[in-house]
């Protein structure tokens, strides 16, 4: 029964909406930039485009609705109270800094928070009772030379999750599933907190780009407001009851099949396997640019995903010189020192990249 609660990974009854099939080939290049965008005003616009191209007949009425929806709670989010006015709560969107960023989601008393603080540095407050985080709390975990932004997210639980929570996560990149491995109410907080995430169209798998594909659920295409996220257990409070194989053995008895590390907020121990995980399993490629004529910037790379272009770098550096592209010269493992390629040649990690417009 707890595997069949999990595998569903969304409350019995629930019947996501199906794309209607007579939209517009406008239609579907706006949809497909509001699933890849992060920015919150970068979705907002792509909300409008999505709305000026839908169809307007019967059979859209309720993606109407629900992108008109959308599209007021994000202005509003963007624009802040109104005058004289109310709404419907603050707005806790986190830019998204660094390599990428990932939100940090838990049951109570499952050590996030301690988690957060010890891979971050940041000054999170933490208390052995439950809901001591109550905002978004940002931090950055340092990699080698680059660093990933990880968002501590207040507790999920069966009997609340904070509405804000479903705007704050969309700009995640994956997640951290925290739990204590040492609570056997974990067996049941689990399956509850993925029940009410799925209630809100957030969704849990163990598909990461990086990683082979393993059995389990797959990112479905047919809600454009479904958020899919990859995610990586990570069994808390190892200190406790030092045993490296409990996570697996809570996987099992959860029947999930996400990545899984055993680790200790305490210690330290187990910590230093996150950010080697996230570099492997999001695809990093480290990028370094320089000037025609001057050493490689050498201190802050440019990060893409695996298989993304000169062309994509380029946009990161400046849109300008992204639209003026002609050619660039690369130094790396897989072409010869300066050689001249195109603007859609794949980089590589690694790669010292020098533009030319």
């Amino acid at each position: 029964m707890m595997n069949a609660l999990l595998e569903s990974n969304r409350p019995a009854g629930v019947k996501l909406p199906c794309m209607p099939t007579n939209v517009t080939a406008e239609y579907k290049k706006a949809e497909e930039a509001f699933r890849k965008a992060r920015e919150p005003r970068e979705r907002l616009e792509c909300l409008r485009q999505m709305m000026r191209t839908i169809p307007k007949h019967k059979g859209t009425e309720h993606l109407q609705a629900d992108i008109k929806s959308r599209i007021k709670q994000l202005s509003e989010e963007l624009s802040g109270p109104k005058k004289g006015g109310k709404r419907s709560g603050p707005s806790h969107v986190v830019r998204a800094e660094g390599a990428a960023q990932i939100s940090l989601l838990g049951p109570p008393n499952a050590g996030k928070s301690s988690l957060h603080s010890r891979l971050t540095g940041s000054r999170t407050e933490v208390a052995p009772y439950p809901f001591t985080t109550h905002l978004p709390i940002p931090g950055m975990l340092p990699y080698e030379d680059i660093h990933f932004q990880l968002v501590d997210l207040p507790p999920v639980s069966e009997e609340f999750m904070e509405p804000w929570m479903v705007a704050t996560l969309q700009p995640a990149h994956g997640a951290l599933l925290v739990i204590d491995v040492n609570d056997p109410e974990c067996i049941d907080q689990v399956p509850a907190l993925m029940n009410r995430l799925a209630e809100k169209k957030i969704h849990l798998h163990e598909r990461w780009p990086g990683l082979p594909a393993r059995a389990g659920s797959s990112p479905s295409a047919d809600d454009p407001f479904r958020l899919d996220l990859p995610a990586l257990l990570v069994a808390n409070k190892s200190d406790l009851d030092p045993d490296p194989a409990e996570a697996e053995v809570l996987e099992e008895l959860l029947g999930l099949s996400f990545p899984a590390i055993t680790v200790s907020a305490e210690t330290g121990d187990g910590l230093e396997e996150i950010g080697p995980f996230l570099f492997r399993a999001l695809e990093i490629v480290r990028v370094y640019t320089k000037t025609p004529g001057k050493p490689a910037d050498s201190d802050k790379p440019f990060t893409v995903r695996r298989g993304d272009t000169v062309m994509d770098v380029a946009r990161l550096v400046h849109r300008e010189i992204a639209r003026d592209l002609k050619f660039a010269r690369i130094w790396g493992k897989s072409v010869f020192d300066g050689q001249q390629t195109g603007p859609e040649h794949p980089v590589e990690d690694g790669d010292v990249v020098e533009l030319h417009m």
